[in-house]
Formats: structure tokens, sequence, C-alpha cells
């Protein structure tokens, strides 16, 4: 009986896989796989938004109270940079499903230095100051958080997978880069 059953069904049966086989492949024509992703992608764009978030705190307060126009274009420069910058980490750690925010627990950081966010008090510490002393500490404030922010744009050009957000982290080592000489510059001078 069995094999009757493939005698007659057996070309039917072989014409129904057929069809359900380029079903199946029809529908994932044309579709590419998503790039994977890695922690080190995570991290640099978790820690990428905090650092944006900060540094921005900054340039806000510079780009409104500083009287000199070099400082006032590197602030506001940072500040359109960073918007654009930031909307794209966070909608790539909303297509991977990830929180915006690291984990705070201190554990969750041990293995990737000493990174220093900013404290209340600079903010409230720059917001009071005015003319060149707040000049002063805007230029120090920010290359603090440039600073940091290059050691996390060089680990994910150096060790990230997810190929968009390693072509960011290059070219924003060189936006960075140009930005940390010229406040340098302010510094010196």
């Amino acid at each position: 009986m069995g094999r009757r059953l493939a005698a007659t069904g057996g070309p039917v049966l072989r014409a129904a896989l057929a069809v359900l086989l380029l079903g199946l492949l029809a529908a994932g024509c044309g579709r590419e796989p998503k790039p994977a992703f890695s922690d080190t992608d995570v991290m640099f764009a978790q820690m990428g938004l905090a650092q944006i978030t900060e540094g921005d705190r900054v340039a806000e307060i510079t780009e409104q109270r500083t009287t000199n126009p070099e400082l006032r274009a590197v602030a506001a420069e940072l500040r359109g940079q960073w918007r654009t910058e930031g909307a794209t980490l966070r909608g790539w750690l909303d297509d991977w499903e990830r929180p915006h925010a690291a984990d705070p627990s201190a554990g969750a950081h041990a293995g990737h230095g000493a990174l220093h966010s900013l404290r209340e008090e600079d903010f409230t510490g720059l917001g009071a100051l005015t003319g060149p002393d707040l000049d002063r500490g805007a230029v120090a404030l920010l290359l603090g958080n440039l600073h940091n922010a290059m050691e996390t744009i060089r680990m994910e050009a150096a060790s990230g997978s997810y190929p968009e957000a390693v072509d960011l982290a290059k070219r924003m080592t060189e936006s960075r880069q140009k930005q940390i000489q010229r406040l340098l510059a302010m510094a010196a001078g």
C-alpha cells in the first residue's frame, strides 16, 4: 500500500513541495540579512549617548554665554553633530532592542577603564562663571568630555562588529580630533 501511494502521489507531492519551496524563496528574495552587532557596538552606542548628553549640556551653556566667537562656533558645531549622532545611536539601540542607558552597576564597567562622567556641580559651576573664566571652564570641560568620547570611539573603531557603527566611529574620530585641536589652541592662547 505504501508503494501505491508513493507511485500515485509522488509527482503531486513533489509538485507541492516545489511550490512551497519557491514560495519560501520568493519571500526571502530582496532581503539582505542585517549585519550582526556585538556588545562593543552596544557599549559604544550607550556610552556615546551618555557622553553626548553631558557634552551637549556644556556646549549649550557655552554657546549661549561665551563672547568668544571661535568657542561659540565649536560649541554649535558639536551640538549639531551630537543631535545627528545621538539620533543614529538611539535608532541602533532600538533596532537591537537594547536600552539607551548602560547598566549603572559598577561591575558592568570594570573591563573598559575609568572614564569619568561630569558631575552636576560641573554644570552649575560653569553656569556661574562669566567672561574669560567661563571660556576657560568651558574649554576644560569640553576637552574632558571629548577625551572620554575619543576613548569610546576608538574602542568601537578597533573592536566593533556593526559596519555602520564602525564607520560612524571613524568619521567621529576625524571631526573630534579637529575640534580638540581647536579647543587646545584656545586653551594655549
